[in-house]
């Protein structure tokens, strides 16, 4: 039993970090998980790391995530897999781990980005569906029971804006303070509240899971679009980050933004995924 409430408490640490953590491979060769527990693969064997004590596999479900005037839906569900360190916190994955890079179509696309209609006659509008992937800024803090500080910058993907159109960055970072409880936002947002998951046990294997969670922040502040260039006829590049963040509200202040992300995760005992 005390073994049970140590892995849920140590769960409820690592699935702060669902949307992003900082996820370091070894070099050391691999070892599969043992049978039944191939959904542990992203996660460090001993022999990878063998700081690592506990085994996590946590997706996205669903919500959404709001910026300036564009509020993007969570449609295709995000998977984190790795492995943490219990007595630290730190998350660890082998080279089958990590965040996956999962796109997310913005509505609007790249005219209701840029406001430049008059590409939709030149290119035509498959060509300019837009989507957001988010990427780590940097190295997530204040993991505790419930709660993470999540450095993010979110990667707008459509070839019109060339390869490196973001918003935030690792020196501006999108920074999130996520919790499972009530926010404090300042105005003109109000507090809005998380949802602990739904914890259970099960035994032969022992994996503790974690359904039907929920993180939310509406505190934080998104910087201005950079990278953004349009290329005219192949070779003329043009800056469109005024374009992007005229149209999109950009830079937004604290407490006009907004994120809101379901969860359910599973975690196991390393030793239980690599005996």
């Amino acid at each position: 039993m005390n073994r049970s409430r140590t892995l849920a408490r140590s769960l409820t640490i690592a699935i702060s970090a669902i949307a992003a953590l900082a996820l370091f491979a070894s070099s050391a060769s691999a070892r599969e998980p043992a049978p039944g527990l191939g959904q542990f693969a992203g996660c460090p064997s001993p022999e990878e790391n063998p700081t690592t004590t506990l085994c996590l596999r946590s997706v996205i479900t669903g919500g959404h995530f709001k910026m300036g005037s564009k509020d993007v839906p969570i449609e295709n569900p995000i998977t984190l897999s790795g492995g943490v360190n219990e007595s630290t916190g730190k998350v660890f994955a082998s080279p089958k781990g990590g965040l996956t890079p999962v796109k997310q179509k913005v509505p609007g696309g790249v005219i209701g980005l840029t406001g430049l209609t008059w590409l939709l006659e030149l290119l035509g509008s498959e060509a300019l569906t837009l989507y957001a992937v988010t990427e780590l800024a940097g190295q997530p803090s204040n993991v505790t029971f419930g709660t993470v500080t999540l450095p993010i910058k979110v990667h707008l993907v459509n070839s019109t804006l060339g390869n490196n159109c973001y918003v935030g960055s690792v020196s501006n970072p999108i920074v999130l303070n996520l919790t499972v409880g009530t926010t404090s936002p300042p105005p003109p947002n109000k507090p809005i509240t998380g949802k602990e998951p739904e914890v259970s046990v099960t035994i032969n294997p022992e994996i503790i899971h974690a359904d039907k969670g929920t993180y939310v922040d509406n505190s934080f502040a998104a910087p201005g679009a950079s990278g953004c260039v349009l290329t005219l006829f192949g070779f003329i590049p043009i800056s469109i980050n005024g374009l992007v963040n005229s149209q999109s509200g950009l830079p937004a202040a604290a407490g006009t933004n907004e994120t809101v992300q379901n969860f359910n995760a599973e975690i196991a005992g390393q030793s239980t995924v690599y005996p």
